[in-house]
């Protein structure tokens, strides 16, 4: 436990003064890209963040290796490899754009390599019993889910702060199953590589969020988004792929399936997000991997959500429904993860549906809450002291369409 806390630890010092590194670098090279239609930032910003995240998991990964941690030195070098592959073409997609061919081929391979090197799905547990497929049913399955992982957690990058702080949530949570998994089988390679995995994400995440939080100094880009998105992918199909739930203790028959819906569930928003894209781009006849303003994301900005609120509606969903698949491994029990799923997914209904905007209009009309009114000033400018706005705030706060542009 303490190795991986001090691997985490390492991952998110390095990150974060690479990151003060690469954004003076960019800066002074004048390296933010022009904004595109779909961005929400109004200033051209640096979207080399990854390049930070990945020095981040170099020095963490060496420091993991002086330890004994009983991962495989091979997978570690695949990992690795992988991550460089990963690395080398978004920041190259991050600074020209890369036709969506280009880097479909990259990502194939950086999943190729790691399946490759042992780090597949061997096996998929249901139940007390492994269903297992060919080497090369086995190759091509982890390559694919590999894939379709790094693009879904790649789709989600839209907001200041959201991809960071969701892997921060999302590996804690995973974190803390590998660790149950070790005190429940005595250990093995397969958990332990996954749990170094999810430690050198919540530190590499954790790292470079106070950069990339509202309104953000830099962006990870596709080089840190798929980078994040290759490591969640790697840890589930080292834990799901690998794992025998015959270990696990059967007092209550889900919990066997957990290895399987745990993993998918840190990864539910992501992967939901990801598959509504894609359809809604074939139904209108397009690629699938072009870009629109249409995710989940840029429907809660057209909803009246200021940005950090629907970066804030992420983060209380994933925490949800990564916590009550968890309760129902930890307690073996039904009632208690029910409670959190039911509360909790109220709560997130609640939340996503009822955006501050709206609720401060409808206080209003009701006499319930009195908002203030712009000082004119003798130019014709509001004041912006204590207690009044800008015409411009004025107007974002009251027309959603006009804020998201803000």
């Amino acid at each position: 436990m303490l190795t991986f806390l001090a691997v985490a630890a390492v991952a998110a010092g390095v990150t974060a003064i690479a990151s003060v590194a690469v954004l003076a670098l960019s800066r002074r090279l004048r390296l933010a890209p022009a904004l595109r239609e779909r961005d929400v930032h109004q200033v051209p910003t640096p979207r080399l963040g990854g390049v930070a995240m990945f020095l981040g998991i170099l020095v963490a990964t060496f420091v993991a290796s002086l330890f004994d941690t009983g991962v495989e030195t091979s997978q570690l070098w695949a990992l690795l490899g992988a991550c460089a592959i990963i690395a080398v073409i978004g920041v190259l997609d991050d600074l020209f754009d890369l036709d969506w061919m280009i880097k479909l081929a990259a990502q194939l391979l950086a999943a190729g390599l790691l399946a490759w090197q042992g780090v597949q799905i061997v096996s998929l547990p249901f139940g007390d019993t492994l269903v297992v497929g060919s080497p090369s049913v086995n190759f091509v399955l982890t390559v694919v889910l590999m894939t379709l992982v790094m693009n879904a957690v790649n789709f989600v990058d839209g907001l200041d702060g959201l991809v960071a702080g969701v892997a921060i949530i999302a590996n804690s949570v995973f974190f803390v199953y590998t660790q149950l998994l070790t005190a429940e089988t005595g250990g093995d390679s397969s958990i332990t590589l996954a749990a170094l995995i999810a430690a050198v994400v919540v530190g590499i995440a954790a790292g470079f969020l106070p950069f990339n939080w509202h309104r953000a100094r830099m962006f990870m880009g596709d080089t840190g988004a798929l980078l994040i998105g290759l490591l969640m992918a790697t840890s589930t199909v080292s834990v799901t792929g690998q794992l025998n739930p015959a270990a696990l203790d059967q007092k209550l028959v889900l919990a066997s399936y957990i290895p399987i819906i745990l993993p998918m569930a840190v990864l539910a928003l992501p992967l939901a997000d990801f598959t509504l894209a894609v359809l809604r781009r074939l139904r209108a006849g397009k690629s699938p991997f072009s870009a629109d303003r249409k995710h989940l994301h840029h429907r809660l900005l057209d909803m009246g959500h200021s940005p950090v609120q629907a970066v804030c509606i992420f983060y209380l969903w994933t925490a949800v429904i990564s916590l009550a698949c968890l309760l129902v491994f930890t307690m073996q029990e039904f009632f208690w993860p029910a409670v959190v799923a039911i509360s909790g997914g109220a709560l997130c209904l609640v939340v996503t549906l009822t955006p501050l905007v709206r609720l401060r209009d409808w206080m209003a009309q009701r006499g319930l809450l009195r908002l203030s009114v712009p000082a004119r000033l003798p130019d014709g400018e509001a004041s912006t002291g204590t207690g009044t706005q800008t015409d411009a705030e004025t107007d974002a706060e009251t027309n959603p369409d006009e804020r998201i542009q803000q």
